[in-house]
């Protein structure tokens, strides 16, 4: 799996515990990391809250081959 960014690759071993590819698992992976970042969006704004929410985005569409 060397194929995604440290960040992704340490979010998706943790999610599975294995190195392991598999795509409906990444799938959902990136699903619920979306669904995650878009409840920031309920807590009191910050820059740091915003940098937050980017990375889980930009996350799980590295999850998805985008």
């Amino acid at each position: 799996m060397t194929d995604l960014s440290p960040a992704t690759q340490a979010v998706w071993q943790q999610y599975c515990g294995i190195v392991e590819d598999h795509g409906p698992a990444r799938l959902g992976l990136a699903a619920a990391l979306r669904a995650a970042a878009d409840q920031l969006i309920n807590v009191e704004w910050s820059p740091e809250m915003w940098e937050l929410r980017r990375d889980f985005y930009a996350i799980a569409a590295e999850l998805e081959g985008q």
